[in-house]
């Protein structure tokens, strides 16, 4: 063989194996799912610009601020955001998503009907083989990611876990001589402590407790005790929850759900004018009271927070937990940055940047969580730190390919029986009679 023909010959084997080796699982027979082998961020200087679709890029600290982080490291890789807005997120990258290239790359993920959708469609890349080979523990986001996995395949990872809490008015408990409440608190004793705190009339009047209109506010008492599910499909073990609260409704001691709903009124707003001594919520809120309170917006200048009621026989720091994801589209032409840059925005560097904004961050460790506590704004009393320790997270919406469904068939018969169109029972036999054939039951 002639010296231009063994060139030749290399040359033609060299570009074979360019392009079998291409994101680690590639090759000819290689589908669009195929894992990234997520180290060309580091290793190409190709100038790449990876589109994030995402809400509210205004009025969320952390979005610049990860791809400023991200960016300094990864100077070749430039992040684009595609704000979809908050109001109809799901719907409108739906919509962007379904005509296959969509020139999105990654994409937040709002909620587990959103992501059952976007996995169902393929609409999403396998992340699975990806977590192996690049070692991400998935310990670190507690109990979540086994919550979230789809036929044994992940294909999102958490960046926020937003932990339900209490948050109490201490000037409210002060004035009315009760012992703030505990880390260890049951559901009863939940409620008997609202009913010591309710008192006054007319614009005096405060509540010793709020239920926002979310059936998760009442519902998800219910699945705390880890024998009950959103999808059990018989919901008897919500009757105690609903009468306890519709109780609460009645006596006065919550605010009339019916009124909630005519007046659209907010638990930001109730809370925040010193109408409620107690407020069950996720931890979104908090970065919220600390604004106000700087800003002088809120009433309400001394708050605490402390871990969520329990069912009794359950152990204190069991709670709710609402996740917001990171995605990588199944289309994307640059799947190794992609990857790259959820592995940079869900490990602890990341995370770090986003407990600093008052954001509960998906990896809630001594780290992250200390970012938290050492805000200026944030309750000095050691009650409102220990809060933020949990031992088990159940998710708002367990995961299912009917999550959609069933949350709207939730939704409705907690809004009869809240507005007391129908009895807690007949509600019940509501939500059995229609969730039941989604399950397949």
């Amino acid at each position: 063989m002639t010296k231009s023909r063994i060139v030749s010959a290399l040359l033609a084997s060299a570009l074979c194996l360019s392009v079998f080796s291409g994101c680690g699982n590639g090759g000819p027979a290689a589908s669009a799912n195929a894992a990234p082998s997520g180290t060309a961020s580091q290793k190409t200087a190709e100038k790449v610009t990876l589109t994030w679709a995402m809400w509210d890029k205004d009025k969320v600290e952390y979005y610049q601020q990860l791809a400023d982080a991200y960016n300094k490291e990864h100077s070749n890789v430039e992040i684009s955001f595609k704000d979809l807005g908050s109001s109809d997120y799901q719907t409108a990258l739906g919509t962007q998503l379904a005509g296959g290239d969509s020139g999105i790359d990654i994409v937040s993920v709002k909620d587990i009907p959103g992501y059952a959708s976007m996995t169902k469609a393929g609409e999403l890349l396998d992340l699975t083989q990806y977590i192996s080979d690049s070692k991400i523990d998935t310990s670190k986001y507690g109990n979540v990611v086994d919550q979230i996995k789809v036929d044994g395949k992940v294909y999102e990872l958490p960046y926020r876990n937003d932990i339900w809490v209490v948050y109490y008015n201490k000037d409210l408990f002060d004035k009315a001589k009760v012992a703030y409440p505990t880390n260890d608190m049951t559901f009863d004793q939940y409620d008997a402590l609202a009913r010591k705190l309710a008192g006054g009339s007319g614009n005096d009047k405060v509540y010793g407790n709020y239920y926002h209109k979310w059936r998760s506010t009442v519902q998800l008492f219910g699945i705390l005790d880890g024998k009950h599910t959103v999808l059990d499909g018989d919901y008897s073990f919500l009757k105690p929850y609903y009468n306890t609260v519709l109780k609460e409704q009645q006596d006065g001691i919550c605010m009339d759900y019916a009124t909630l709903k005519t007046s659209n009124t907010t638990y930001q707003g109730v809370f925040e004018n010193n109408q409620a001594a107690m407020l069950n919520m996720g931890g979104w809120f908090l970065s919220t009271i600390m604004q106000d309170i700087k800003a002088g917006k809120s009433k309400c200048t001394k708050f605490g927070m402390v871990k969520y009621p329990h069912p009794a026989g359950v152990e204190a720091g069991t709670t709710l937990g609402t996740i917001t994801g990171l995605a990588v589209t199944a289309t994307t032409k640059h799947k190794d940055e992609a990857c790259d840059f959820l592995k940079f925005v869900t490990g602890e560097e990341g995370q770090k940047i986003i407990a600093k904004t008052a954001s509960f961050p998906a990896i809630q460790d001594s780290a992250t969580l200390g970012e938290i506590t050492a805000l200026d704004g944030f309750p000095t009393d050691q009650n409102s730190k220990d809060a933020l320790k949990t031992v088990k997270t159940y998710l708002e919406m367990a995961l299912n390919s009917q999550s959609a469904a069933i949350d709207k068939a939730l939704n409705d018969a907690h809004d009869a029986i809240m507005s007391k169109s129908v009895s807690v029972d007949d509600g019940i036999s509501q939500m059995n009679t229609n969730v039941k054939p989604l399950l397949g039951k």
